[in-house]
């Protein structure tokens, strides 16, 4: 089958997360060797640095709150409980705001034993997802559509091996039936992206550990100094982490000035460093026709596909058109101009900056 492709000045949808392997969605074998780059922004990427290993992890990691005691857990505005084994299925993940969305085609809310993990377990119900896979809330079905090709015909991969979801993901639109593929896109899709990000510059940031890909806050007020980084954490690490409550958002915390200088970029082309994103994503970074929306998506996300798509691992039909946009661009700019998109307020038709 042929998927239509008619713009690829696209970013490209992020990776589910999956327990069907012995492995966590940040984890690889652990053994082959791996070249990464020098300059590659390893925080984007759910890690540290470039030198460390793959991270281990199970289902019932102390992340996600160790091991289910049968307790029936519950998340503000629900009226439903689940245990913690309910909320790590990832064949029949916790819903609990069944009103907040669409009913969902099989695939979404199950997916398929054992080859492909419900969307909704990493995606959530809603779309919202987290910045180790990526917000398809209210991205165009034919973008979908041409993501899931990609996937099929290996134009997508990372930069870090590290990051395994990239292949699970891949492992995922093989196996999908081409009906399960269009009932899929057509579901995000018919969604429509609101608040879901809230960006703060900062200095000084909340002291986190990494686990799972996302930066988790660490208990008590110890900050550290932010660097050359953006730290994508939920509100509330219980409510995200342990219940993937769709309803708890992220904090991303950006280098002071990095907004600014992120707008310079993105509306006017830096001089002549990148092209205005306005001329194929829209006058308000929203969308045009099957262009996705950059505005208020998460920075993480962004700043991947920026880096992997300068590095060639973006090869999809069209894909050149990105080449002109990426070729100059450093990762201290890519985190500029992903701290600006994610910035942007995207409660309204119009977008507008909403810095905290």
């Amino acid at each position: 089958m042929r998927f239509s492709s008619r713009f690829s000045c696209l970013f490209l949808l992020a990776c589910a997360v999956t327990f069907t392997i012995p492995v966590a969605a940040q984890e690889s074998d652990g053994h082959a060797k791996r070249d990464l780059p020098a300059d590659l922004p390893a925080w984007a990427y759910g890690y540290d640095n470039i030198v460390e290993g793959t991270r281990a992890d199970t289902p019932d990691s102390e992340a996600r709150g160790g091991k289910d005691d049968g307790a029936l857990r519950h998340v503000p505005g629900s009226t439903h409980s689940f245990t913690l084994t309910q909320i790590r299925d990832n064949s029949s993940p916790a819903d609990w705001f069944p009103n907040d969305h669409p009913k969902m085609p099989e695939i979404v809310p199950h997916g398929h034993k054992p080859d492909i993990t419900a969307c909704s377990f990493c995606h959530y119900p809603n779309g919202k997802g987290r910045p180790v896979n990526t917000n398809l809330a209210g991205l165009p079905y034919s973008f979908i559509m041409q993501q899931f090709a990609e996937f099929r015909s290996g134009a997508r991969s990372s930069s870090d091996t590290r990051k395994s979801n990239t292949n699970i993901m891949i492992g995922f639109a093989k196996a999908m039936s081409d009906d399960e593929l269009r009932a899929s896109a057509e579901y995000f899709s018919s969604m429509k992206w609101t608040p879901w990000i809230k960006v703060v510059e900062a200095d000084m940031v909340p002291k986190t550990k990494i686990a799972n890909g996302i930066f988790l806050r660490v208990p008590g007020d110890e900050k550290e100094p932010i660097g050359k980084r953006i730290i994508e954490t939920p509100e509330d690490v219980e409510r995200m982490e342990v219940l993937r409550d769709p309803r708890s958002g992220f904090i991303a915390y950006v280098p002071t000035g990095s907004i600014k200088k992120g707008q310079a970029l993105v509306m006017k082309g830096g001089d002549g460093k990148t092209i205005q994103c306005t001329i194929c994503h829209g006058s308000d970074l929203m969308g045009l026709g099957p262009v996705p929306g950059l505005a208020g998506r998460s920075p993480s996300y962004l700043v991947r596909q920026l880096y992997d798509m300068k590095h060639g691992k973006r090869t999809g039909e069209w894909a050149s058109l990105m080449i002109p946009v990426v070729v100059k661009l450093t990762p201290d700019d890519m985190l500029a101009i992903a701290a600006y998109l994610a910035s942007l307020d995207v409660s309204s038709a119009s977008a507008t900056t909403a810095i905290n």
